[in-house]
Order: structure tokens, then sequence, then C-alpha cells
């Protein structure tokens, strides 16, 4: 395959997948049934793993799938660039959500850029339910403006939203706590 058309489809791929996450996020993992491995990450982990952590193999399966396809002539050039744009997003998932939203590995990686902090904070109030039901903001490397996740928590019926760390139970500070 001709290199810009194989950097166009790895490219094209790793824009796909954050749709494919989003609706994977959504539907699959805070549906009654996925909802058994991904509650793991809800909750405070213990230990170096999470039961959420099954999802990152079971996600890999058809990158490799692809890379090796391709790789032995079985289904193409086109297998192996879409199965590393695969890889790709699954690496910057990793780096980006893993690493530096909920420190994983330790860091020194601080949010500065408007996008960096809104992806940031973005995924913050996502974990500001408690449950699978309500909850807002299920990509990953798009995100949409704070406020008006704020504002969707906020109109929300199904979300709980849980009380912040270190915070007295019943005390609020924000509106987004005084919800009827």
């Amino acid at each position: 395959m001709y290199f810009p058309m194989g950097l166009l489809l790895f490219v094209g791929t790793v824009i796909v997948m954050e749709a494919v996450a989003y609706a994977l996020h959504r539907w699959v993992m805070h549906s009654r049934l996925g909802w058994t491995l991904h509650e793991s990450h809800h909750r405070e982990r213990k230990g170096w793993f999470e039961r959420n952590d099954w999802y990152g193999v079971v996600f890999a399966i058809p990158s490799v799938l692809l890379i090796y396809g391709g790789m032995h002539g079985q289904l193409g050039d086109w297998a192996s660039w879409v199965g590393a744009g695969v890889a790709f997003y699954g690496l910057i998932y990793f780096g980006f959500h893993d690493v530096i939203v909920h420190g994983r590995i330790a860091h020194r990686i601080v949010p500065r850029s408007t996008y960096f902090k809104r992806i940031v904070q973005a995924h913050k109030l996502h974990h500001a339910v408690q449950g699978r039901d309500g909850a807002v903001s299920f990509g990953f490397i798009y995100a949409p403006p704070v406020e008006r996740l704020k504002r969707q928590l906020t109109a929300s019926r199904k979300a709980e939203v849980r009380e912040p760390k270190g915070r007295v139970e019943g005390a609020s500070t924000s509106r987004l706590e005084e919800r009827a």
C-alpha cells in the first residue's frame, strides 16, 4: 500500500476509535452486564490491577489480529494500518486515562493547555457519579465543554453525585451538589 494512504488509514482509524470507545464505554461498560467489570474502575482501587483492565485485554485482540493478518498477507496491508491505529488509540488512552488522570504510574505531568485541562476535568466529572447511571463524558480524545457537562449532571435525574474525597458528608460547596 502507498505510504500516504496507509498513514491516512492509520489516522482515520485513531479518530474513528474515539467514536467506538465512546459507544463501548457508554452502552457496554455502563450496561448492567458490562458494569460487572467496569464498576471496579469507579471504586477505590486496591492493588495494581482492577477488573476493568480486562476490557483492555479484550479490546487489544482485534488490533493484534489485524496487524498479524496484515503482516502475513492474509488480510492485506490495510489491516496492519488499521490494527496499528487501534493500538495507537489504546496507547493514547492508557497514557491520558490510566497514567495522567488516574495516576496509575507516578508522574509529574500537570495539565496546562486548555484542551488537556478540559479532558481531565471531563473525566473527573464522569467519575463524580456514584454508580453506572447518569454519568457524562464517555469519550477520551474529545470532551464536551466542562460547563455543559456540569449542566447535564445537574439536570440528570439518574446521576447520584458522590461526595468529594476529604469532605464531610452533607456539607455542600457547589450548586452541583445542591441538587433537588
